[in-house]
């Protein structure tokens, strides 16, 4: 269908449902020679995967990822990879109450339009589940990314709910279930507690952020760096909103205090978010996008059924009561991968341009493809 890669140079189509048999995606167009293993993959789609703490769907699926092709003796060969991961806590009875009905925010209304039928077990192919093999092929090109120019990708949670979080420290963002840059995370927990009891959801705010990134990833006009980074974010479930660097602030802003000034030993700011004229400036690419609340509720909700009678619709299944609680490794992914798209056009055609070093410290990273 159409819909389902992402990119051109590293191309990755995702395949599977929910509660099929299994989902996974094939990355076409991986450098050869990587070191690459099953572990390597894994490590990121443990921070996603589901029934990690009470404040998640329950649904038990280890996420296990199967190489099956593309690597030969722990190195890529530049040939298709191709990932698998077995779907293994199906419960699809649970949604055996809502199969002619549509849930309120939920994809199953534009998606019987769209196709004329449509498989409500876990949303089918509008489920988040599907988050899970971008995850897989992110692991990969952080790797490739890191390997070549030192970048380093890494979110965290800024606001749960009504929530503000106020960052703390990195050290504290994988030693919770939130990804949350603080040490205490309870005021966060009670919220959830009371939220589940309520049989309610609520969004999330998540920033994201890519050190080390060179100068010069990104091509005008349409293939802008920060352009692709909307796109990328826009396509992961729930995301109603993009921001990069300074982004809806930047309208109160005066030109003098949004125009990053330059020094020989840097940039003074970085209300560009690390982009300038679609074109990575060699500083942090910063990120943030909101979530919206799950739709799939235990909430009685107004709605009709396929004959356009009202219903009242109520939502049984095992559900993230915040999407957004797992949705960092996910947003993380997805700029890995816009950067190691752009990373491969820069190398194709501008692979011979040289320039001199303009700063002199490591403030910002001047360093070129």
């Amino acid at each position: 269908m159409p819909g389902s890669t992402f990119g051109t140079l590293f191309a990755v189509t995702n395949f599977g449902e929910s509660h099929g048999p299994a989902i996974g995606c094939v990355i076409d167009g991986c450098p050869p020679g990587l070191s690459l293993s099953e572990a390597d993959i894994q490590i990121d789609l443990n921070r996603r995967r589901p029934g990690t703490s009470r404040h998640v769907t329950q649904r038990q699926e280890a996420d296990q990822v199967e190489i099956l092709s593309g690597v030969f003796e722990g190195q890529t060969t530049g040939t298709p990879i191709a990932l698998l991961i077995r779907n293994t806590d199906q419960r699809s009875k649970d949604y055996a109450n809502i199969l002619d009905t549509f849930r309120p925010g939920h994809a199953d209304y534009t998606y019987w339009h769209k196709y004329g039928l449509r498989d409500p077990r876990g949303g089918g192919r509008s489920s988040a589940r599907l988050t899970a093999p971008m995850v897989a092929a992110g692991a990969v090109a952080k790797k490739w990314l890191h390997q070549h120019y030192g970048t380093v990708i890494r979110g965290y949670m800024a606001a749960l709910g009504e929530l503000p979080i106020h960052f703390e420290a990195w050290e504290h963002v994988e030693c919770n279930a939130f990804f949350a840059p603080i040490a205490d995370v309870s005021s966060l927990e009670n919220y959830m507690d009371q939220l589940r009891k309520a049989g309610d959801s609520c969004g999330a705010k998540i920033n994201i952020v890519a050190d080390q990134v060179p100068v010069g990833l990104g091509t005008p006009l349409f293939d802008k760096l920060d352009a692709q980074i909307a796109y990328a974010m826009m396509g992961i479930n729930a995301v109603k909103g993009v921001e990069i660097g300074a982004g809806f602030g930047s309208v109160v802003q005066q030109g003098s205090t949004h125009g990053d000034e330059i020094t020989p030993e840097g940039f003074r700011s970085n209300n560009a978010g690390g982009v300038l004229g679609g074109i990575s400036t060699g500083q942090p690419i910063t990120v943030s996008i909101a979530i919206k609340p799950t739709s799939s509720i235990r909430s009685p909700r107004h709605s009709i059924d396929r004959a356009g009678n009202p219903v009242i619709v109520e939502t049984f299944g095992r559900h993230d009561p915040c999407v957004g609680i797992r949705a960092t490794p996910i947003a993380e992914a997805m700029l890995a991968l816009v950067l190691m798209e752009q990373a491969l056009w820069q190398r194709a055609q501008c692979a011979d341009v040289q320039v001199s070093q303009l700063f002199t410290t490591s403030s910002s990273n001047n360093k070129t493809v």
